[in-house]
This record gives C-alpha cells, sequence and structure tokens, in this order.
C-alpha cells in the first residue's frame, strides 16, 4: 500500500521528475530545475501580492515501493485584517501533481486518493474557513487544472472540489508564423517598457492606436531550466474604434520581429474561453491552442 508522509529534501529529484512530467504536457519543451521547485516550496516569489499573505506552508508526498507518486503543496493564509477578504483564514492546495494509474503503477488513483485525503485532513487541523484547489506549477502557463491532466482533475473530483471560476485557452506560436512588418503611411511604432514586459505602440498621426507588451524574461536561470526560446504575449489592446483595421497583426509582426532579434522561437499567449473574437484573432496571427485550463476550485464536502 501507498504511504502518505511529509516531504524530505532528500526527495527532491523524484518530485522535480513529477513536476516535469505535468508541466511537459502542457506547454512543450519546457522544464524546471531542483531549485525551482524548492524554492517555490518556500515562497512564491511571483504572487508579491498574496504570497506574503500566506502564515503557513507544507508539503506532502505519497510513496510507493520507494518512489514518489504524488505530492501536495498547501497553503493556509492569515486570518488577519491584513489579508485580502476572499483569502482571509483559507486553505488552498497551490498544486497537486500525481502519476496516472498503469498496469505497473495500479496503486497510483489510491496513493493520489489518500494524499489528497491528507491535504483535507491539514485543512482540518488548520481549521480554515474555506478550502480552494488551483495547479499552479512554477513554469509559465501552468496553473488551474488543464485538460491534459485528466488524472489530476479527477482525484481533485473524487476529493469534493468542484469547479467554480473560469476557463482559459493557452495559446502557442512559432515566432515564424506570425505576421512580417508592413509598413503603412502615416503609421509609426514605438517600443517602450511596458507594465508587463516590452511595449509596441502603434501611432496613427499622433494617436495610439493600440499596443502589445511581450514579456522575454521567462528563461532567468534561477526560475527555469529548460525553456529557452520561449516569450510570452502579456497583453495587447486595440481601440474599439479601429479594431478590425489590421492593427493587431502589424503590433504582433513588430513584436515578432523584435523576438527575433531576442533569440525567442515560440510565443505563449492567453484568453478567457469566453473570448471567442480574441482568440479566433490569434488563431488566424499564427497560434494554435495547446489546452485549456479551468481555473477556480472550492472544496463542497
Amino acid at each position: 500500500m501507498p504511504t502518505v508522509r511529509p516531504f524530505r529534501r532528500d526527495d527532491r529529484d523524484q518530485l522535480t521528475e513529477l513536476v516535469n512530467a505535468h508541466v511537459a504536457a502542457v506547454v512543450p519543451g519546457v522544464s524546471v530545475s531542483v531549485n525551482t521547485v524548492l524554492s517555490r516550496l518556500e515562497r512564491r516569489p511571483d504572487e508579491f501580492v498574496t504570497d506574503p499573505w500566506v502564515g503557513e506552508r507544507t508539503t506532502l508526498v505519497a510513496e510507493h515501493r520507494r518512489c514518489v507518486v504524488a505530492a501536495v503543496h498547501l497553503l493556509r493564509y492569515r486570518a488577519d485584517a491584513g489579508v485580502g477578504a476572499d483569502y482571509r483564514d483559507a486553505g488552498a492546495v497551490d498544486w497537486f501533481v500525481c502519476r496516472p494509474s498503469t498496469a505497473l503503477l495500479p496503486q497510483a488513483e489510491k496513493a493520489a486518493d489518500m494524499l489528497m485525503s491528507a491535504g483535507l485532513a491539514q485543512f482540518a487541523r488548520w481549521q480554515v474557513r474555506a478550502r480552494y484547489g488551483d495547479g499552479a506549477l512554477p513554469a509559465p502557463g501552468v496553473y488551474g487544472l488543464p485538460r491534459v491532466w485528466p488524472h489530476v482533475r479527477a482525484a481533485y473530483q473524487r476529493a469534493g472540489f468542484r469547479h467554480t471560476g473560469d476557463t482559459e485557452v493557452l495559446l502557442l506560436a512559432r515566432v515564424e508564423d506570425l505576421p512580417r512588418p508592413q509598413s503603412r503611411p502615416g503609421v509609426t511604432i514605438e517600443r517602450s517598457v511596458g507594465e508587463y514586459g516590452t511595449r509596441f505602440t502603434a501611432y496613427a498621426g499622433r494617436q495610439a492606436v493600440g499596443f502589445v507588451e511581450v514579456d522575454t524574461a521567462l528563461t532567468r536561470p534561477e526560475r527555469l531550466a529548460r525553456a529557452e526560446g520561449l516569450a510570452e504575449l502579456a497583453d495587447m489592446d486595440i481601440d474599439p474604434a479601429h479594431q478590425g483595421e489590421g492593427w493587431e497583426d502589424l503590433l504582433l509582426a513588430h513584436a515578432a520581429d523584435w523576438l527575433r532579434l531576442c533569440g525567442a522561437d515560440r510565443l505563449l499567449a492567453y484568453e478567457s474561453a469566453d473570448d471567442q473574437a480574441e482568440i479566433e484573432q490569434l488563431l488566424g496571427s499564427g497560434f494554435r491552442e495547446l489546452t485549456r485550463t479551468d481555473r477556480g476550485w472550492a472544496h463542497r464536502p
């Protein structure tokens, strides 16, 4: 029978292998290092608003024949007034990964259920007000519960978690498939520092028509072991009065030219599943859909 116990430092290599198996099913060519995984157990540097609200963290693993077959990372948010109302005195499954059941590993589903039960028992000991779930691994594009993790989704559902949030579409484009720059009379493109990355703003005369931002800092060595050539479409906005005039392709073309200079060959994008027009625009500009991910899970005993 599998056994459940607290994470030990000598589990780090097996845990990283398990995490990377799930990352690789979502975004091609991305993996995280052992140091990245260990660092994520201590803090979430990208979550600069919500991470300081965390009062306790713990990581549990399920082991079968000396092999880590499942792992869960749990958070307890503080109950004081300095914590946002939705998070105050709540417990969260920050991420949960497990091996799927196979002929070689028939106990995998049992191990997942035992581990999830142990996580819920920890929430009971913490006496949290609410219980939330996510799948936010320390890799770009891996959050919520992706549709390519049916075994993980099933473990959440068997434990009583239900999807209560929205659904997002994860898309990827090869930079070589993005539109090529074309000149427009009276149009200029200016590059600047944006809120999320490098911003390219299109001007018709002196009027700002729209902008696009790309984040090329996804491959910092302290964060990722292998994500060479990957960038992220951090934001894109076109003035409503100028939508449908091809400004999206023009901006993407200039961003793509910059990405080539950066050595990036792939570009990630995210859109709400409800924004069908935005999804169609990206699909028509060279993107392809990787998967859909369901955000916002809550435990209903």
